[in-house]
Order: C-alpha cells, then structure tokens, then sequence
C-alpha cells in the first residue's frame, strides 16, 4: 500500500474570503483597517493592518468607501447611497437592527405578538390598543448628525413620542417640541426631524393607546427613516423594487411612473404594451397583476354641471386608471348615462340670475336661492350664515379629497360626489373621504346625514384635527349639531372610513355615507336668506345698523339696543325681545356682560321663623375630584378627574387639558384654558393615567369633555329644570342643615346624550370635615353617572355649614364666689354653623354669697319663732279670760236650773272679775283646742254675748 500525504494551502481572496473593517478609533482619532475572514481558519495570508483614513472621513451622497484602496466611489446604477447616512424605506420584513418591544404593566420587557410594530410594505403600522409599545433602533455616530422620518399620526386617542438614549440607558435632553409628535390630518404625511450627538444613540418610537370604550384608535405609520453622521458608507444600497436610479453616483432612486414596474436594484423601468392582459396599478409599482373583468366598484357615478339651460344629467365614468376588462365572461358594462332633469335651486344666499351657476348675494342683500337678492328693509340686516341643501356643485368654501388608509395618493377622483339633493362618498380606491369647510364663527353648525355599511365604516366630524364625533357601521338619517364655543377661524371635516385595515384593492365600494345638509350660524363671510332687526344708530334720521354691546338686545319699538335687566341672560340666536333675556335660576346672577349666570358664594333659606344664611367661598371657586382606579380591558390603571366650578364667573370656571399632545404649553397657560385642546367650563372631566406602568415620564391627562356649561341655580330642593338630585345616593344622617343642590346642564347633544349632559353638586355640612371637604360620587356610580348623562356629586365639609347665629350658643351661670358670679356662652353642640357672629365675651357679674342668705334665714326664722309665742301667750290669755265669764254664766244657770235671761249674759258694772277668779273650776283645754279657739277668737276689746230667755233673767233677778 502506497500512502500519499498532500499538503494544501489556501491563498485568501479579498471579498471572497475575508472584508475589510475599522478599528475603534484611539484617542488620538485615527484608526487602523484589518482584514477579516469570513470563516475562521479559512484561509492564510490576509493583509496585514494598514492606517486607516481619519475618524471623521466620510463620502459625499452618492458615494461609497472602497475599502481596499480606502477612496470614495461612486454608486452603480441601480443603487445609491447617502454617503455619511443610512435609509430605511422599505418594510416588507423589520430591517435589521430594529426591534419591537411591548411594555407591561409594571414596566418591564415582554413579548407580545398582537401589540408590536407591523411591517406594511412602504410603511411601519403600530399598534391599535392601549399596550405601550417601542420600536427600538441603536445607531453609533461618529460625528454629530440628526436622524429624520415621515409619519402620520391622526387620532390623540394614541399617544406618540420619540425620544433618544445614550449607551447609559440616559435620556438625552429633548425639548416638549421634539418629543411628543403633532397630529396630522388624515392621510397627510408630516415630516421630524431632531439632532443626534456623536457617539452611541438608541432611537425610541413609543406609542401606547388611551382607549376607554370599545372603539379602536387609529395607528401611527412611520416611513423613510433616515440618519445622518455614520462614520463612512462601504456599499451602495439597491434600489427598492419600484424604484429605480438611471445614473451612477445617485443617493436617491425615483419612483417608476404609471403603467412601469422594476424589480430589485432596477437602473430603469419595464413599460407595458397596449391592452396587455395585466396591468400596474399605479407609480411605484413592483409587480404586474392580472386585469379583472369589470364590475360595479370599477365605475362612479356623477351629476354633470349646469348647462346654459339650467339642465343636469346624471354620468356614469370609469375609474381612473381603468384596470378592468370590458369584453371578457363576466364583466359589466359603463351604464348608459341618465335623462336630462332641471337643475335644483341655488342654495338660500344665492342666485343665478338666469345663468347656469349660482353666485353669492351681494353684500346686504338676501334671497332663498330661488329669487333674486334683495336688500334688507329698513331696521333690519342680512342673517349671516350658511346652508347648503342642494348640491349640484361643490360649495367654493369646500374641498375634497381622497387617500387610502397608510397612503396619501388616490384614484384622479374626488372624494365626495355631489348628487343633487345630497353629497356622498365616492367609490374609488379610498378608504376614507375629507371635505372642508372654514368660516369666522361663534354659533353652531348642524348638519344631516345617514351611513349604509357592510363592514367597520366609520363617518368622523372634526375641528380642525380633533374629533368632536363619529358614527359607525350603518346610521339611520338623522342631524347633529354642534355648538361653537370660540370666537375663532375653524375648519370642519367630515371624513369617512370605509374600513380601517389598509388595502391596495376596491373593497366596500357600496359602503356610503350622505350628507343631505349642512347649516352655519353666524359665519362672517356668509351668505343671508333672511333679515333681521338690527340696531340702528342713535344719529336722527339715521337708519344706519349698528351692532349691540355684550348684553344687550334689540328693542323692535325703538330699534336701540337695550341692556338686559339685572341677573338676565341673553339668549344667543334668540329673537329681537325682551324674552331674550331669561332669567337666572334661584339663588344666582348674571355677570356683566349677561353672557352666563353664577353663583356668588351665599345663598340663603328660610323655612318657618328660622332663617339659614350660607358662605361657600371657604370652599373655593373650584373643588377638583380624582375617582378610581378603573382598568382596561388589557390591565392599563386610568383615573376620571373631574373639576367643577362652584363660585364665580368667566374668571373662575373649571378647566382641563390634554397633555397628550400638547405637552409643550406652560403650566400658566394650562391653567387659564389657553391649550389647544383645553376645556373651560363650570364642570369638566378628564382622563388620567399616572406615569407609572406605561413608560411614560409624566401622567398623562386625555379625552377632557365639557359636562355642564351652564348654571341654572341653587335650591334646597331636590329637582330643579327637570333635573334631579337623587339624594337616596347619599344617604343623611342629620336633617337639622338642609343639603344644598348646585344645578347644572350642557347644552351640547351626544349621540347617547340627546337632551345634553346635566349634573348635581349636592353640599351637605358635616362639621367632623376640614373646610375644604371631601368631593365624592355615589359608591353605585363609581364613574359619576349610572346613565352617563346625569352626573351626581357629593362635597361634605364645614364650610357647607350656615352662617352662625344668636340661636346656635346659649348661657351657662357660674357659681358665686366672692361676691362675683361668671357669665359663659357656649355653642349648642352638635355644632352645625360656621364663621358668622362669635361667641359673647364671659360676664362678670356682683352676687351675694350663700353664708349672708343663710344668717339672713336663720334671724327671719328665729324672729318668726319669737312672734309665734308671743302671740299665742297673748291670745291664749284672753281665751282663759273668755272661758272663765262663760264659765261662770254655765254655773249660775245651772244653779237655778234655768238659763239667766238674755240683758244679763254680760258681766254687771261693778262685778269684780277677780273676785270670782277662784270659784271658777274649768277643765284645762287641749293644745288642739287652745289653737282651735285661736283661729275662731274674736277681738279683745269685745265682749262674748250669749243670748238667754228674758223669764230667766227675771227670775234671777228677783233672786
């Protein structure tokens, strides 16, 4: 056996087997280009190191760094390059390095499939729920550069931020401005651009929903993301398919034009022949797709302009580009177009004056549309406004447009079509309509429309970019009006979304949405299809109309403007009356201006002889409430903050903001309602959701709605204006102090809100709280509401309490001590009143002691004692006195068995009583019968006569 040993060795090939990078530059700047190989052990004899170019080197735009011989060259065709930058433009799949990262509820990384950034082709969708989510790229930049990007961001629901960290995981320094992303308007795309520092930068876009209720926000796109300030480019990029670059040295690629295509690193664009079975959809496009036989959703229909004698026609046309075939199995023809018919009216404000279009009413002059302008009568002036219900033309003050859903292009068609007696969406390739209209307002808008949808259809009502309503699915034929509250140049649109996923086909085409008519009120630069009174000025014989001062209205008699009585307001839209001024409800009065009605703080009840006075200014003006915590159906904490204002006027109404895209107003404008997106009002509602659990750096306060803008008054009772207080709510446990009932309402419908909101501040003393109190809501609404219509709130605090009064203290006497005796007063207790008259000072007043009282009582006592036995001595003698005589007269008529006769009962002249003393015998009376004899004594001086017969008297005599 022969053994055969063969030794091989392996040259290394540049680009083959091994590539060319940079070392980490020094300190110095400089750096060193080493060769690496592509497999370990490849191969032998690579390069050695060689210096490399500077650390600040860097190839102008179109160019690349040729690393072998370290010089810039240019891009091939088909390619580009950015020279110091890099682009990111193309989404089929996430590019390398970027990454999607889902936040939990306790700040902390997971994954989470369907709450993550979403590649769409040409853009990045983000998410559609209330997850916070992050889109993460980490760039190391040599120098300083800047990073930018296009974005479409329409629904405030959705907070977007983008911010930057260094390697530390530290938040680089972003103004307000640069962090939170502005809305756009839908399908517009708007551009972002912030500064980068040299070294390592981490690119955060994070969006997370705000979303309360059961509808789905709409999602960021983000597109073209490109940074600037790489050390050095070492390769071209190719171009995207559907672009293409012609020329070398190119650092963009364009888009192929209509009916081209081009595939990956294309340098030019592939056309199609003529009736080709396929077709391209539109500019940019990649591939071919084969052309469907033609059916309803590839024609539109439209009502032709007037013609010189007043006729229209309704035309069917096809959409543009047509992609359909007409001559196949299957396919549906253009229809024929329909009969000539009368033109509508002009709308209310112009005419035609015999001509095929309708102009504007000069200034002054009005018409219903169907006569010719007239001027207004004397003493009396156009009613400005608008109202559009015949739509053979779209209005001069509107526009419209159409874009598809993560796409601003569209099929060369109008979004809204007019259709005689009504505007609806077109069926072209959109997913959503828009027209505008703008006007100098401070009135109301109302409009009437109806929605037919087969699939998640939404119509949208919106001031300038926030939505003020929307409707989805199918809406039966119904209006809406909107009260403006701002004196200020708006624009209003209505935009409708067929679907809210996004697609390059025709779906839903037979979802539609009508508008019949749109009506506005006091429009600067409207037309008038009425007059009204007007002022006239004071100058004699001037018929001049002269505008009214805040709060007054016009007098029909005298045409002057008369200032609405005291604690009236003045009806806006109201008649020329003096019914115009209404009267503020119990309790409350009108500001200067007659605008709107408040309470001042006091308010007074009488019930029987007791009257209570009240003084809620220790409550201040506004007491806030902060209720929850309530989740989401994904877990996210939010809370309802609701600040009502009690006391005052414009000066002290309740306000709230969203922070959510409006970080960058200070706090004093936040704090006088002058934000974008600020409420001010006497009660408003906000959403917020703390800072914690959502990777945010602040609590972020959303979604503030308007719940009362008018006062109607204070009363004890328990329904005011149809209006109830419900206190079984609240349930009282001492009905000494009546509770107080603030009532509310708003004049602003909802769609589940027909008559408007309304609310109850119930405030009820309760001495055990501070002053300032505690605000609740009933603990069976938790949100404030049960129907969400009527909102109750509950404000216990001693400062609810009554004014004190002479009746809520009374007197407590000191003992006597030393001559003096003390005066207290002392509240009733429980004490139900505050501030109000205070508590007398303690009296001291002189007072004779209890040992003076009993030397008194004794002296009266034993003096009393000594008269007794005085008197009854005295009289007990006399009585003796009187026994002894009748004694005697018993004793001598018992002598001589007869009675002595009547003339001598008495004791004869001369007789000596004395004498006789001691042949008196008499029983010793009892003490009874000694006080009985008392009582029943005659006077001393008189003499006890006792009648006796004259015959014995006779008898005695002679004896």
């Amino acid at each position: 056996a022969y053994c055969i040993y063969v030794l091989c060795v392996c040259v290394c090939n540049w680009q083959m087997d091994y590539y060319y990078e940079y070392t980490e530059c020094d300190s110095k700047g400089s750096r060193w280009r080493v060769a690496i190989p592509r497999s370990p052990e490849a191969c032998t004899g690579l390069p050695e190191p060689v210096r490399g170019t500077k650390c600040t080197f860097s190839c102008k735009a179109g160019e690349f760094l040729e690393m072998s011989a370290q010089e810039c060259t240019q891009c091939a065709a088909g390619s580009y390059s950015l020279g110091s930058g890099i682009r990111f433009d193309q989404w089929d799949a996430m590019p390398t390095g970027f990454s999607s990262l889902a936040t939990s509820l306790e700040n902390s990384p997971r994954r989470d499939d369907s709450s993550s950034w979403i590649p769409q082709g040409t853009y990045l969708e983000s998410n559609r729920d209330e997850c916070t989510v992050s889109l993460i790229y980490a760039v190391h930049l040599k120098k300083q550069g800047s990073v930018s990007f296009e974005y479409q961001y329409p629904d405030n629901n959705l907070l977007f931020e983008f911010f930057i960290q260094n390697d530390q995981c530290q938040e680089m320094d972003q103004s307000a401005d640069t962090k939170w992303l502005k809305l756009t308007n839908h399908g517009e795309w708007a551009t972002h651009t912030v500064n980068l520092k040299s070294g390592t930068n981490i690119l955060y876009w994070r969006t997370g929903g705000v979303l309360m209720g059961s509808k789905v926000v709409k999602p960021v796109f983000l597109k073209n993301v490109q940074i600037e300030g790489v050390a050095y480019t070492s390769e071209c990029f190719p171009c995207k398919p559907g672009t293409f670059s012609h020329v070398p040295g190119s650092s963009t690629c364009d888009p192929c034009p209509r009916d081209t295509y081009s595939g990956h690193g294309a340098s030019s664009c592939v056309s199609l022949p003529a009736n080709h079975p396929q077709y391209i959809h539109s500019e940019g496009s990649a591939v071919c797709k084969d052309r469907p036989p033609c059916s309803r959703k590839d024609y539109f229909q439209i009502h032709t302009a007037c013609d010189h004698e007043g006729m229209t026609q309704v035309m069917y046309k096809w959409l543009e580009p047509k992609i359909c075939l007409e001559n196949v199995t299957g396919a549906e023809s253009l229809p024929p177009s329909g009969e000539r018919k009368a033109c509508p009216p002009c709308n209310p404000g112009f005419y035609n004056n015999d001509t095929a279009t309708c102009s504007p009413c000069p200034q002054g002059t009005y018409s219903d549309g169907m006569k010719p302008c007239k001027q207004c009568p004397a003493g009396t002036e156009p009613a400005l406004g608008y109202e559009f219900k015949w739509w053979n033309i779209l209005p001069s003050n509107m526009k419209t447009s159409c874009f598809n859903v993560g796409n601003s292009k569209c099929d060369s068609m109008n979004g809204w079509e007019v259709a005689g007696d009504h505007i609806q969406s077109g069926a072209g390739i959109q997913s959503c309509c828009v027209f505008h209209h703008s006007g100098t307002e401070f009135g109301r808008i109302t409009f009437e429309f109806e929605t037919i949808c087969s699939a998640d259809c939404e119509l949208y009502f919106m001031m300038s970019t926030t939505v003020v309503e929307s409707w989805e699915r199918t809406q039966t034929r119904q209006s809406y009006t909107h009260v403006m509250t701002k004196n200020a140049s708006v624009s209003y649109t209505w935009a409708f979304q067929r679907t809210n996923q996004p697609s390059d086909v025709r779906r839903h085409v037979n979802d539609v949405a009508r508008i019949y008519s749109i009506s506005v009120s006091n429009a600067v630069d409207g037309v008038s299809s009425d007059c009204r009174a007007c002022a006239l000025s004071t100058q004699p014989s001037s018929s001049t109309c002269v505008p009214c001062p805040p709060g007054h209205y016009i007098d029909t008699h005298s045409s002057q403007c008369t200032e609405c009585p005291s604690n009236t307001y003045l009806v806006s839209h109201a008649m020329p009356s003096p019914d115009a001024c209404k009267p503020c409800g119990p309790a409350s009065m009108s500001d200067k201006d007659h605008s709107l009605c408040y309470s001042d703080c006091h308010f007074t009840h009488t019930e029987g002889n007791v009257t209570l006075t009240f003084d809620f200014s220790l409550l201040g003006s506004v007491g806030s409430l902060m209720n929850g915590p309530s989740f989401t159906s994904k877990g996210t904490k939010y809370f309802h903050q609701f600040n009502i204002s009690m006391c005052g006027g414009q000066g002290h109404l309740a306000v709230c903001t969203d922070n959510v895209t409006d970080l960058s107003i200070t706090d004093s404008q936040r704090e006088k309602g002058d934000g974008a997106n600020a409420v001010k009002t006497f009660i408003c509602q906000s959403t917020i959701i703390p800072a914690s659990g959502r990777g945010f750096h602040t609590a972020l306060s959303s979604q503030s709605i308007n719940l009362a803008d008018t006062f109607l008054g204070v009363t004890v009772h328990n329904t005011l204006d149809g209006i109830s207080a419900r206190p079984e709510m609240y349930p009282q446990t001492s009905k000494k102090v009546p509770d107080v009932n603030f009532y509310y309402r708003s004049l602003e419908t909802t769609s589940s809100c027909e008559s408007g909101r309304s609310a109850v501040l119930t405030l009820r003393c309760n001495p055990e709280k501070s002053t300032k109190g505690d605000l609740s809501v009933p603990s069976r609404c938790p949100a404030g509401t049960c129907d969400g219509c009527t909102f109750n709130f509950l404000w216990e605090s001693s400062g609810a309490c009554p004014t004190c009064t002479e009746r809520d203290y009374h007197q407590i006497e000191g003992a006597c001590k030393g001559g003096h005796q003390d005066l207290l007063y002392v509240w009733t207790e429980p004490k139900l009143c505050i501030g109000g008259v205070a508590l007398p000072e303690k009296k001291t007043l002189p007072c004779e002691g209890m040992e003076f009282w009993v030397r008194l009582g004794a002296g009266m006592g034993a003096f009393t004692a000594v008269l007794l036995v005085s008197l009854t001595c005295y009289f007990w003698k006399k009585n003796k006195r009187l026994e002894y005589k009748y004694s005697r007269l018993v004793m001598s008529a018992n002598k001589e068995c007869e009675m002595p006769g009547a003339d001598s009962c008495a004791v004869m002249e001369g007789e000596n009583e004395g004498d006789m003393e001691d042949e008196v015998v008499y029983t010793k009376p009892s003490l009874l019968g000694k006080l009985k004899a008392i009582a029943s004594k005659v006077s001393v001086s008189e003499y006890i006569v006792i009648p006796l017969s004259t015959d014995s008297f006779e008898k005695s005599r002679q004896a």
